[in-house]
C-alpha cells in the first residue's frame, strides 16, 4: 500500500488515463476524489473502494476554489484534464488557441492555486501535471495550439516546484505518448478514413503500437508516493520511445 494514508484529487478521472490513475493510485491504499465535467461517466466508479467522486468544471474558478476548500486534507493533486485540436499554426483558429491554452493550462493554474495552501499548511504535497510528448521535448505534426499549450504545461511545472522546493512541494509533469484511450478514438473517427487514421498514429510509435492508460497510471503512482520524494520540476517521458 504505498499511498495508504493519502489524499488526492484528480481531474478528468472519468476515463483514460484519468481513470486508471484513480484506480491505480484507489489500489494502493489513497482515498481518491475523482471529478470530471461529465458526471455520467464518474458512475463508472460507484462500489470502488477508496473512490468519491464530484462533478468539477476546471475551466470555472470558483467551482474549483468550493471543491478544494472541502477537501481537508490534501495530499495529491493530478491534473489530467485536456484538449488535443489538430492543425497548423495557418490552419488553428484564435478560438481553438484560447480553448487549448485555457484548458491544458489555465485550468493547471488554478488548480494548483487553489491546492498548494493546503499542501503548504500541511508540510507537503505532491502536484502532477499532464503534459506530452508533444511539447518542448518533441514537435509533431498537425498540433500546433496542443503542443505549444503543453510546452507551457512544463514552464508551469518547473516553475511551481522552483518556487516551492524547499517547502516540501514537488511538483512534476509526465509527458505520454499516444495513448488508445476514448478521447483519442474520437479524434481517430472524425477522419474521413479512420482506420488509416489508426494507422498512422500507431506508425509515429516506434514500439508499433499505442500505449494503454494503465500503463501511463504507474508513473502517477510513483510521483504521488514517498518513493519520488527527491524528484521535482522534471518531465517524465512514458512514450514508446518516441523521443529516443
Amino acid at each position: 500500500m504505498r499511498l495508504k494514508g493519502k489524499t488526492a484529487l484528480v481531474t478528468a478521472a472519468g476515463q483514460g488515463i484519468g481513470r486508471a490513475s484513480v484506480l491505480a493510485m484507489a489500489a494502493e491504499g489513497a482515498q481518491v476524489l475523482a471529478t470530471d465535467i461529465n458526471a455520467q461517466l464518474l458512475e463508472g466508479f460507484s462500489g470502488v473502494a477508496n473512490v468519491t467522486t464530484a462533478r468539477l468544471d476546471v475551466l470555472d474558478k470558483a467551482a474549483i476554489q468550493e471543491l478544494v476548500a472541502r477537501i481537508a486534507p490534501l495530499d495529491v493533486l493530478f491534473n489530467c484534464a485536456g484538449v488535443v485540436h489538430n492543425g497548423n499554426i495557418l490552419q488553428a483558429t484564435d478560438g481553438e488557441w484560447d480553448f487549448a491554452f485555457n484548458l491544458n493550462v489555465r485550468a493547471q493554474y488554478w488548480m494548483i492555486q487553489a491546492a498548494l495552501p493546503k499542501m503548504l499548511a500541511a508540510g507537503g504535497g505532491s502536484i502532477i501535471n499532464m503534459a506530452s510528448v508533444c511539447s518542448s521535448l518533441k514537435g509533431l505534426p498537425n498540433r500546433f495550439a496542443y503542443g505549444t499549450s503543453k510546452a507551457a504545461v512544463v514552464g508551469l511545472t518547473k516553475s511551481v516546484a522552483a518556487d516551492f522546493v524547499g517547502l516540501g512541494i514537488r511538483c512534476n509533469a509526465i509527458a505520454p505518448g499516444t495513448v488508445d484511450t476514448p478521447s483519442l478514438g474520437e479524434r481517430i473517427n472524425s477522419y474521413a478514413d479512420p482506420v488509416e487514421a489508426r494507422k498512422n498514429f500507431i506508425a509515429r510509435q516506434p514500439m508499433g503500437r499505442l500505449a494503454q492508460a494503465h500503463e501511463i497510471a504507474p508513473i502517477v503512482v510513483y510521483l504521488a508516493s514517498d518513493e519520488s520524494v527527491f524528484a521535482t520540476g522534471q518531465l517524465f517521458s512514458v512514450d514508446g520511445g518516441m523521443t529516443i
